[in-house]
């Protein structure tokens, strides 16, 4: 099924055994006689707001993203997890009144009883649910296209897994080999069609979802490659590790019918902690906004005195998965800058910048207006820097994996930015992305804050470069 329309089904299950956890609940509470009730609570406002805050929880917790031949013990844990934390807040503010005039004894009871309704009837409807999934799966329904990547024992054995095991959901319909020598040759009717070389168009002619590394160990130097092909596909990407990568812990394994696929490049950023950094973006920069307002009233007025030519500076960027928008900067430079050029990088002591350009780029004050891209939703905070289309395209052939910093949203600061200068050179990009692909790895609520910090500090004591 459609992930639209696997989200409607999930939203109206959880909506009806959220609703009647409740009003079972509320009936043994009030009208089973076991309990003293000095009011009567208003049942449908109350199980309205309940419900909210449920819908709330589950979605920060990634629970309504989208399933496929997943685990279902996996999402009944999670589930168990979420309702074990969220019920205490319930019972401390939703129904505080109520749960304070029980004796202790009481108290833990109820909380108690709560808690086992809601996870029965929501884990009931949940597993209902995934079961009904996974059935459609192995009848042929919603399956996805599969490309293996190397042509020996090793991917063979994975072929012959997921042929036996319907219910993951894949289809192998082509190999792609290392040795050219090799196409035209079949395991179990599934052809070798091209070599690593042209995995993109593989990929299309077989309309892929999944490609999956089975590459010998002296092969692996070509994984990189062939990965930096892949990325501007819609496809997940998966490798059969060797067993000293999953006893040294050296990636992240999923373990599906016994045997091991590691994700490679998955996002690591559970969804609570997505939607937590979306508003991490907007309370900060409705708060930069109110606190710097005087200082972009100063440099606005600084910029018109200094130099001929329009305060803002407006450039065409690349965003999140290739989007193009508009990024709003401060001009730093005289106007027309690239006129008879073209694009171009900076340099240090680049003639084209002006006395204010200099100071407001060493204090790096010229991306504040930026502030105003994330409020829309086209830059974040923290992330990656936009960079031009052109140098996109031009960085991508040179560099692998540079198309890999759109899979995350642009950011404002960055780990590249606090460790490293402007881009002069090729040779600084190449620097700049291991810490762009460092910080995506690794991304995260915590490292955001960090690197915020680390941002005041360079530009309250200068330590920015002077030349983009």
């Amino acid at each position: 099924m459609s992930s639209r329309i696997e989200k409607i089904f999930i939203l109206t299950i959880d909506f009806i055994t959220i609703n009647l956890s409740f009003l079972i609940y509320f009936n043994i509470r009030v009208n089973s006689g076991l309990f003293e009730i000095t009011s009567s609570p208003e049942v449908y406002i109350t199980m309205l707001v309940i419900y909210l805050y449920w819908l709330v929880i589950f979605m920060f917790v990634g629970m309504y993203r989208t399933w496929f031949a997943s685990s279902r013990f996996d999402e009944i844990s999670t589930l168990f997890k979420t309702l074990a934390a969220g019920i205490f807040v319930i019972f401390f503010f939703i129904l505080y009144d109520d749960f304070t005039r029980q004796e202790p004894g009481q108290q833990r009871f109820l909380i108690f009883l709560y808690w086992g309704i809601l996870f029965s009837l929501a884990g009931a409807g949940r597993l209902f649910m995934r079961s009904f999934q996974r059935y459609l799966l192995i009848r042929g329904y919603g399956r996805r296209n599969a490309v293996i990547i190397g042509f020996n024992s090793k991917a063979n054995k994975i072929h012959r897994s997921i042929s036996r095991f319907k219910a993951l959901g894949l289809d192998v319909r082509a190999y792609a080999s290392v040795d050219p020598a090799q196409i035209g040759e079949e395991y179990d009717g599934i052809p070798v069609i091209d070599t690593i070389e042209n995995i993109d168009k593989v990929v299309d002619q077989v309309q892929a979802k999944e490609v999956i590394f089975a590459l010998e160990k002296h092969e692996d130097d070509l994984m990189i490659s062939t990965i930096a092909k892949c990325d501007d596909k819609n496809i997940r990407l998966k490798i059969v590790p060797d067993l000293y990568e999953i006893i040294g812990g050296q990636a992240r394994t999923s373990q599906i019918y016994g045997f091991p696929l590691i994700d490679i490049m998955p996002q690591l950023m559970p969804e609570w902690e997505k939607k937590m950094k979306r508003l991490l973006d907007i309370v900060v920069s409705f708060a930069i906004l109110l606190l710097a307002s005087p200082f972009i009233l100063l440099t606005m007025l600084a910029i018109k005195i200094d130099s001929k030519g329009p305060i803002f500076y407006k450039q065409e960027r690349m965003g999140l998965n290739g989007r193009l928008f508009k990024v709003i900067k401060f001009r730093s430079m005289i106007s027309d800058a690239e006129k008879h050029t073209g694009p171009m990088w900076s340099t240090k002591n680049d003639p084209r910048i002006t006395k204010v350009g200099r100071f407001i780029r060493l204090v790096r004050i010229d991306e504040l207006p930026q502030i105003y891209n994330v409020l829309k939703g086209e830059m974040s905070l923290v992330g990656p820097r936009p960079e031009r289309p052109y140098f996109v395209e031009k960085l991508s052939e040179e560099i692998p994996l540079y198309r890999r910093r759109l899979k995350v949203r642009p950011g404002l600061t960055g780990w590249a930015q606090v460790k490293h200068k402007y881009d002069e050179n090729v040779e600084d990009v190449k620097v700049k992305l291991k810490y762009d692909l460092f910080y995506i790895e690794n991304i995260s609520l915590r490292m955001d804050i960090k690197i915020l910090l680390r941002t005041i500090y360079v530009v309250l004591f200068g330590k920015g470069h002077q030349g983009e």
